[in-house]
């Protein structure tokens, strides 16, 4: 409500103070018509000046929350506030549980996972793409050893590489000992 709403409804409010002071019981209809129209004047101020919605609660923090018709000022809110406090009197405080789910987990949890293990691969360039060339290591250094036997033997490999890679299949990183290159593998070049 602003200033001259305040003003203009105080005026008409005092208005209408000063006709319930000269209200007497042989008042002619042409003064109580009077007061009627200021009446309405000052309820089309009051109609004016009002924002809002009307409160649906007697309750000065939640004056437009929720009603509860058993509560003595109609607050859903602070009456479910008042009936945790009066609960909380008689059985004392609230015992805290852990928590559990109510379904398991179809994923499980973290403790029900296995702990991710490494495992080094040794591959070779066989012209063509990248393929195994032995069993997967647990130990780098022995992977690199294995490499080293394959690259010392009667017929090595163009390009050999190291994975590393953890049982999820991330890998993580790639060691590569010498030159893949691309091999037609149709004799003199396809013609």
């Amino acid at each position: 409500m602003n200033h001259a709403q305040l003003t203009a409804l105080g005026r008409a409010l005092r208005l209408l103070g000063e006709h319930g002071d000269a209200l007497t019981a042989d008042t002619p209809d042409a003064r109580l018509h009077e007061v009627k129209a200021d009446l309405k004047r000052a309820l089309d101020l009051l109609e004016e000046s009002v924002a809002g919605a009307p409160p649906s609660t007697r309750c000065a923090e939640h004056p437009t929350g929720p009603v509860d018709e058993s509560a003595p000022d109609l607050c859903l809110l602070c009456e479910t506030r008042r009936r945790a406090a009066r609960r909380a009197e008689f059985n004392g405080p609230a015992a805290q549980h852990p928590r559990t789910e109510s379904a398991p987990s179809r994923y499980g949890t973290r403790g029900d996972r296995p702990q991710p293990q490494q495992r080094w691969l040794p591959e070779l360039w066989n012209g063509q793409e990248w393929q195994l060339c032995g069993t997967p290591r647990r130990d780098r250094r022995e992977a690199e050893l294995y490499i080293a036997a394959q690259r010392r033997g009667s017929r090595p490999a163009m390009a050999y590489r190291l994975v590393h890679e953890f049982t999820d299949y991330e890998v993580l990183r790639v060691w590569v000992w010498g030159t893949p290159v691309r091999v037609d593998i149709e004799p003199m070049g396809n013609l």
